[in-house]
């Protein structure tokens, strides 16, 4: 209740000191013609994105009828009449000498209209205020969320520095832990009884794999668990087929159970099983959501999950500097994946596969899919906010989703695993993710099957030292660089069955698949590079890009003077730029590509026939771009810092394309649809800075990304 002895200005200026004391630090007064009151905005800033505003309005007495809500609508519409339509507020707090109370505006919150609310939600939920509806027990998720990575980290700084166990090193706990997720994940989505046999006997695996179980029986519920590992690690409904009829578990069948000591056992299965009961958005505890009288992981919301999963990781993970995998920061998937999903929904035909099960995600260089976690939230997203749509049907087309829409590949085992583990915990043990030891080249990922790639590829050519070692490692890359370019091949070398490439490993030629042949039967291109074709009358055969096709490549080779294309040396190229094509080979006509490169292939001189194959050459007389396999949608540049976690401190930048359609005579030739404007931004930060070896959000320093995505929803 306020204090009715208070002037106007006074319970205004408590009104919004009591935001401010709540992380709402920002304020921005707003006009009014209306003496008996004073209103303003007031947000604050969540690891670096500006909160939604939130309304503030100090009533005199005897003007409590603005509570009611069309009268609430008219007096907010007056003040804000000024403001840009992102600025608009989706709370309200309304005070007078004698009364407060808080209300939804407009509808913004995903309801119909403005109603009230029985509080406004605090700092670190508000962004997730239109879910709040639409998820009764999202503040639990949440809150869970804040509890799970306090105790994830105690537990890795305890097997690291108190309680050593049998790990090498840091990222050999992570993968531990995910061991245990996986095994968590199991107990509780398998709802029928599960037992497993161990020394003789078989034991109910519920009942051992709990954290009073273990307090108990100490290092014999150790064994036992270790034993229960090895029983379920290749169960079948954890085990995927790709594309190319390949079985894939999560684990090998020489992975096993490490952790030894019995206090850890103990200490992380209280971490991810005592979660305390479910509760409601207003705080009651909802019957009939707990295990065991307390939730459990499958209660939290997916997507939070899948947030502690990265963030546990993006925290501990040492990349050595030579592992080359580079886990992308929240902020740039986030903003990747909202872009992205933005064109999607309005594009009717992919909204159409979508619905009848037909759309597919993809990453071939996945690390631990973390763009691939993203995309099945705002996947889910989308099914929500489809009309008409019976709650049965959208329940199983999201779980159809989960079960055949995502697809990664990675050439990191030890990610595999992480990237297998994060989907399952996010109810998605099916995601066709598979080690290869070269995702440019695997026969498990599909020409023209794709409708979103969202990858962070591998960049940069590697630096090896000068001594024994360091040539040994410099000649096997530059072998497997040049065995992935497919080679130039001498005509005389054509056997039966054709053979495509030189294995450098196996010292022989290997057979790619279908042979690409002119109308008398021979040989058009004898390697990956398709596009390219022999235009030579003589002997020596000359390779010109006459007009790029569908599912063919030409990256890896570049023109000369006089348009002639030539292989260049396997170990010179980036590897990005050959996963630019490969990506648009993958990619269905019409299908999106995000990507993030390296600054060079984007400004640098040397580059620019990657541009032009990307995006054709410009027509002099039509200013038309011609002969292009994409459009470019926008280019977004990064900061410098952004992977200093990961070692590095390459400038990159957000790429983003769409595949052209393609021709109704002939599906393998694109129609010449017109390059419109490009989207152009500079991020300078991320909401983050690099200290102690973790990203810090609590600094104050601003996520550009939030800005740059609302201003390309707004077509700005």
């Amino acid at each position: 209740m306020t204090d009715n002895t208070m002037d106007l200005n006074a319970r205004f200026a408590e009104l919004r000191s009591k935001y401010n004391l709540a992380g709402f630090t920002e304020f921005e007064p707003l006009q009014s013609e209306h003496e008996f009151l004073q209103a303003g905005l007031v947000w604050g800033s969540v690891e670096g994105n500006d909160t939604p505003r939130i309304l503030l309005i100090a009533l005199d007495e005897g003007h409590w009828e603005y509570s009611y809500e069309a009268n609430l609508d008219n007096l907010a519409y007056e003040l804000l009449a000024t403001m840009g339509d992102e600025d608009w507020p989706v709370f309200t707090e309304l005070t007078d000498p004698a009364n407060s109370r808080c209300f939804a505006l407009f509808g913004l919150d995903g309801t119909d209209g403005t109603h009230s609310v029985d509080e406004i939600p605090g700092i670190n939920i508000i962004r997730e205020y239109e879910r709040l509806n639409k998820n009764a027990t999202l503040r639990w998720s949440m809150q869970t969320y804040t509890r799970l990575m306090h105790k994830l980290d105690a537990f890795h700084e305890q097997v690291y520095q108190t309680v050593k166990d049998r790990v090498s090193d840091k990222n050999d706990i992570i993968v531990e832990v995910a061991k245990f997720l996986f095994l968590e994940s199991f107990r509780v989505h398998h709802k029928a009884d599960i037992t497993f046999p161990c020394n003789g006997q078989e034991l109910n695996f519920r009942e051992v794999f709990d954290y009073h179980y273990v307090a108990g029986k100490e290092d014999e519920a150790v064994a036992e668990i270790q034993a229960a590992f090895d029983h379920f690690k290749s169960h079948p409904d954890y085990v995927v087929v790709t594309d190319d009829g390949v079985e894939s578990a999560i684990f090998d069948a020489k992975t096993h159970l490490q952790l030894e000591r019995h206090e850890n056992y103990a200490f992380l299965l209280e971490a991810i099983q005592n979660l305390g009961p479910v509760t409601t958005n207003e705080g009651k505890v909802v019957e009939g959501k707990v295990f065991e009288d307390r939730g459990t992981l499958a209660d939290v919301s997916g997507d939070v999950l899948g947030r502690v999963f990265d963030v546990f990781l993006r925290a501990n993970f040492e990349s050595k500097g030579g592992l080359g995998v580079y886990l992308t920061p929240n902020p740039v998937k986030q903003a990747m994946l909202e872009i992205a999903f933005h064109d999607i929904q309005q594009d009717q035909k992919t909204v159409e596969e979508l619905v009848a099960g037909e759309f597919r995600f993809a990453d071939p260089t996945c690390g631990s899919f973390g763009f691939g976690s993203v995309a099945l939230s705002r996947i889910d997203t989308v099914i929500d906010t489809m009309a008409g749509l019976p709650d049965a049907e959208r329940e199983a087309l999201k779980q159809l989703m989960r079960d055949e829409a995502f697809i990664g590949a990675d050439s990191a085992p030890r990610m595999v695993m992480l990237a297998r583990v994060n989907m399952a915990l996010q109810g998605a043990p099916k995601a066709k993710i598979f080690y290869t030891d070269n995702s440019l080249t695997s026969r498990a990922l599909k020409p023209n099957s794709m409708n979103l790639i969202c990858t962070n590829p591998p960049f940069g050519t590697p630096k090896f030292k000068t001594n024994e070692q360091g040539k040994k490692s410099k000649a096997h890359y530059e072998a497997m660089m040049e065995q992935t370019l497919g080679g130039f091949r001498n005509a005389e070398l054509k056997a039966e069955p054709y053979n495509a490439y030189y294995d450098y490993t196996k010292m022989t030629w290997e057979d790619i698949g279908d042979l690409y042949t002119d109308d008398s039967g021979e040989p058009l291109w004898a390697g990956y590079r398709t596009d390219l074709r022999n235009v030579s009358t003589g002997k020596k055969a000359k390779y010109k890009l006459e007009e790029p096709t569908s599912s063919g490549l030409a990256l890896g080779s570049k023109p000369n003077k006089q348009g002639e294309w030539k292989q260049v040396k396997g170990g010179s190229i980036d590897p990005a730029v050959l996963f630019i094509d490969r990506c648009l080979q993958l990619l269905k006509p019409g299908g999106r590509l995000m990507i993030v490169l390296p600054d060079g292939i984007l400004c640098n001189s040397g580059d620019r026939y990657v541009r032009e194959y990307i995006m054709g050459k410009k027509d002099e007389k039509t200013g038309e771009f011609v002969n292009g396999k994409a459009i470019v949608k926008a280019v977004i540049s990064l900061p410098a810092d952004t992977f200093k976690l990961s070692g590095t401190g390459a400038k990159t930048s957000i790429l983003y394309l769409q595949k052209r359609q393609t021709r109704d005579d002939n599906p393998e030739l694109f129609k010449p649809e017109p390059q419109t404007d490009v989207f152009m931004a500079v991020a300078e930060t991320l909401g983050y800075v690099v200290k102690n070896n973790a990203e810090d959000y609590s600094t104050g320093v601003p996520n550009h990304l939030d800005k740059i995505v609302g201003a390309y929803k707004r077509g700005e």
